[in-house]
């Protein structure tokens, strides 16, 4: 069985000998650690969070995706959003009774009976293109000095073209046609679902959102600023682009 164990928001992994890493599997590697929560068991794996004093192999988990083959980061991901949840549902928000675990994926409380489930954010990202040139923003929220995609969560009562037309137009002024769906991936930092979508110009001159956007414009695939790393769909979405966009010179 796979343990998935977190501590402050960061994955415990098992160093070897070779320099690779991955989750215990045994629980008698993870005897010694203190949970400080219960424990949420899954098909081959489980998840719980802990406390400890020693960070040598401790991860966020981002940067996991390096570390791990994809289907164990894909549980990592699904485990640090249960761990997430349980952590922010200890009491029920009608009554305020105490909740306890149900199912693998659900708490019921102990007052009221009501049953609760991981929330999860909806958000959208758009690659949008203009002939050879792509729109690449430098969001005020991006750690590095990188550029993305615009994106922006969900709001209520709008489908998911609505959202990216509002989104597109709020950040940048532009409008946009020939909407289409890409792809999806789960984003537990710590609790989305981004999906994604390009698009092509419409409209519009560039007025950047101030609240939100610090840079951004068209560039073109010789003249690129750094982009997101390959854990992010914006990174697919990019490539996408980049593989089927001819250099023009």
């Amino acid at each position: 069985m796979k343990w998935f164990l977190f501590s402050g928001g960061r994955l415990l992994l098992e160093k070897h000998a070779d320099g690779t890493y991955s989750v215990p599997e045994s629980p008698e590697w993870c005897e010694g650690w203190h949970k400080i929560s219960d424990i949420h068991h899954f098909d081959g794996f489980a998840t719980a969070e802990i406390t400890t004093d020693d960070d040598t192999t401790l991860f966020p988990l981002r940067k996991t995706y390096f570390l791990l083959d994809s289907q164990t980061y894909n549980q990592a991901a699904k485990c640090e959003e249960i761990v997430y949840w349980d952590r922010n549902t200890q009491y029920c928000s009608v009554c305020g009774g105490k909740m306890h675990q149900h199912t693998a994926i659900s708490k019921c409380c102990n007052s009221c009976g009501r049953e609760v489930w991981p929330l999860l954010s909806t958000a959208i990202i758009v690659r949008i293109t203009r002939g050879d040139e792509i729109l690449l923003v430098h969001a005020k929220t991006f750690r590095h000095d990188f550029y993305g995609l615009v994106a922006g969560f969900v709001e209520t009562g709008e489908t998911l073209e609505e959202a990216v037309e509002r989104e597109v137009m709020e950040e940048t002024g532009l409008t946009i046609k020939n909407i289409q769906y890409f792809a999806s991936q789960s984003w537990p930092y710590p609790c989305g679902l981004m999906i994604g979508f390009t698009a092509e110009y419409d409209s519009g001159v560039i007025r950047l959102q101030e609240d939100e956007l610090e840079k951004g414009g068209w560039f073109t695939k010789d003249n690129l600023p750094n982009i997101p790393d390959k854990a992010s769909i914006a990174r697919r979405l990019i490539d996408d682009w980049l593989d089927s966009s001819p250099i023009l010179s």
